[in-house]
């Protein structure tokens, strides 16, 4: 059974192209990114391995270094990239007009 919700996040043209934009959906912050190419990827604000904040952090494709150490994650699946190891929760984000619903 699928407990997930689609919650109405923000709108498509508030988002600046790499530039994370932070929202708070059912008590879980959440980091929503565009890529230069118009994709819009939205992950836990959280980095696991040095327990901080990911909004910060540089966009680069379909990656994000993390702020603190640089850690690179992938927007779309989550997983932090060799040598390093560990994962990021990653939302579904769905684009309808101008609304961004992400599933929670």
């Amino acid at each position: 059974m699928n407990n997930l919700s689609k919650l109405l996040a923000t709108k498509k043209s508030k988002l600046i192209p790499r530039i994370g934009r932070s929202v708070v959906l059912a008590d879980q912050k959440i980091a929503l990114f565009e890529l230069s190419d118009g994709r819009v990827y939205a992950i836990e604000d959280y980095c696991p391995l040095t327990k901080g904040p990911v909004l910060e952090g540089i966009v680069s494709g379909e990656y994000l270094y993390e702020p603190m150490r640089e850690y690179k994650i992938s927007l779309i699946d989550g997983k932090i990239q060799e040598p390093d190891d560990g994962q990021v929760k990653t939302y579904p984000v769905e684009i309808v007009e101008d609304d961004i619903y992400i599933e929670v």
